[in-house]
């Protein structure tokens, strides 16, 4: 069953102009040319129950303003939006009690106080029992490592560690969706790996529906089985990552390691060579040509070892945005 929908959503901010230098600010006071930008165009998208989605774009592409949108953050300029049966900006306390938005850049804790303080605060917002409370910060505490550090100011704790306790204070009430919005930005390797755990394990065992925006493809590749990725406000795709794999490359990778010397500009007849070292290279060829390429090569060069690799997810996404010259 699809619990969020959008249709047609669409989002249009106005800017004011001005002229530069003095002259400029003067003329400003007196007339200022307004410029709309289109931060949306008529996105449509639709997310089943238990759905683990990724939600992809550059920076600009219009993923904050949708999932603002679709929490209820802002009123759209035009199309309709639905989130567990309800119109997301009419901010109905029903529905609110049943979602919840993580940004990685914005804070929902108080700086100045402990962690803890602002669970507490949490628990008289969405009127949580005491008994079911205690029980649930305590599994997501603990789950997420941070026994230490729940009494400790916010201000004074890790972006790792404060990233993980705003994720304890969103899911305090179990919401049955979660809008998570670069929840692992800036965070070292070891502190990504721990969220996107924990964001499976919550995704397996609660069935949370999660709308996930990340320029880590590692976050992507570990946790979404679908993608829908958007460009300029548009929406490009919206398929699983095998199919995009599919549909937005046609090459291969060739890594070739090779037991003696070999002349490396001999192998640029296959294809493009990349990554080059006395005695390594990898070629980029049509997948049709794999086979036959391999071949040829195994028959002709010393080669020691040999691997046959999937175009990297990054790479699909960074040519999926780059301008034809």
């Amino acid at each position: 069953m699809a619990i969020v929908r959008a249709t047609n959503l669409a989002k249009s901010f106005f800017q004011l102009k001005k002229e530069p230098g003095l002259a400029g600010s003067i003329r400003s006071l007196f007339k200022r040319e307004r410029k709309e930008v289109e931060a949306v165009k008529g996105v449509t998208l639709e997310i089943q129950e238990g759905e683990l989605v990724g939600f992809l774009g550059p920076n600009g592409a219009g993923k904050t303003t949708t999932i603002k949108m679709l929490a209820g953050i802002l009123y759209p300029t035009s199309g309709e939006a639905e989130v567990l049966g309800y119109q997301p900006f009419d901010r109905n306390f029903e529905m609110l009690r049943q979602i919840s938005l993580v940004m990685g850049n914005k804070q929902q804790l108080w700086w100045d106080l402990p962690a803890w303080d602002s669970f507490v605060m949490y628990r008289e917002m969405y009127d949580i029992d005491a008994k079911v409370f205690k029980s649930r910060a305590d599994r997501l505490i603990t789950e997420l490592d941070l026994t230490e550090k729940i009494h400790t100011q916010v201000r004074k704790l890790s972006l790792g560690e404060r990233m993980k306790c705003e994720l304890v204070a969103a899911l305090l009430h179990q919401p049955r969706v979660l809008f998570l919005d670069e929840p692992t930005i800036g965070l070292d390797l070891m502190s990504q790996q721990r969220i996107r755990d924990f964001l499976l394990e919550l995704n397996r065992t609660e069935k949370c529906t999660i709308m996930l925006t990340s320029h880590y493809m590692q976050d992507v590749k570990e946790l979404a089985d679908r993608v829908i990725i958007i460009d300029k406000g548009v929406k490009l795709f919206d398929d699983t990552l095998a199919n995009l794999t599919g549909a937005y490359t046609s090459t291969r990778h060739l890594r070739l390691h090779f037991s003696d010397k070999v002349n490396m500009a001999e192998l640029a007849k296959f294809g493009e060579a990349k990554d080059v070292t006395e005695d390594s290279v990898v070629l980029v060829l049509d997948a049709t040509k794999v086979s036959t390429v391999t071949a040829e090569i195994l028959g002709s060069y010393p080669v020691a070892d040999i691997a046959i690799e999937e175009v990297s997810l990054d790479e699909i996404i960074r040519n999926m945005f780059v301008t034809p010259a």
